[in-house]
């Protein structure tokens, strides 16, 4: 069985979110995605509308995924990677090259974004939106 792994924080979840679990479960038999918790987003200064509880549930609905996990530290890719006998880690282009270290464990892949959509977008435009 082949194993996939992405990371995320899936917030305001969007159909560039589901292009990317769609062709990173096309790598494999077995889809795992990471999910950013409230505390690690918080170290990353981000905060999300959802929380991690309501995340997980709608990632956990999804036909593609096959376990979500919490990510709660940038530090714990390898970990994962070794626990979950990983073989691929994808992640979108916007990320190419910032993992390439965890090429020592798995193979590496970066997905090209869906292009005109982002959680920042839709966030911007709403507040655009409100702002009228």
């Amino acid at each position: 069985m082949k194993r996939v792994i992405t990371y995320g924080t899936f917030d305001l979840l969007h159909i560039g979110h589901i292009n990317l679990l769609r062709r990173a479960k096309l790598y494999g038999d077995y889809l795992i995605v990471g999910i950013s918790t409230d505390e690690f987003n918080e170290l990353k200064g981000k905060k999300a509308y959802y929380s991690f509880e309501q995340r997980k549930g709608i990632l956990e609905a999804i036909r593609y995924v096959d376990l979500v996990i919490p990510e709660k530290s940038w530090e714990q890719k390898i970990e994962d990677i070794i626990k979950y006998d990983v073989d691929i880690f994808v992640m979108g282009d916007d990320w190419k090259g910032k993992f390439d270290f965890l090429k020592d464990y798995c193979e590496v892949i970066y997905l090209p974004r869906t292009v005109g959509i982002s959680t920042t977008k839709i966030k911007t435009d709403i507040k655009s939106a409100m702002e009228l």
